[in-house]
């Protein structure tokens, strides 16, 4: 398994602030685990929520 980020890493990665990611947590926005009672995401799944809010964005310019 890839090593994990948690939420200050993923701000970061996002260019985001904390609030941000908890926020997007709480609607249920974006997925992660919680260990140990942090939250912590696998990159490989941030990218590809990336990728697939990319494709969401796209199809609703063309609609």
């Amino acid at each position: 398994m890839n090593r994990l980020m948690d939420i200050e890493e993923l701000a970061h990665y996002l260019r985001l602030r904390k609030q941000t990611i908890y926020n997007w947590l709480s609607k249920r926005k974006i997925s992660g685990i919680k260990v140990g009672g942090v939250w912590r995401f696998e990159r490989k799944e941030v990218d590809l929520w990336l990728e697939n809010q990319r494709r969401v964005s796209l199809k609703e310019k063309t609609e």
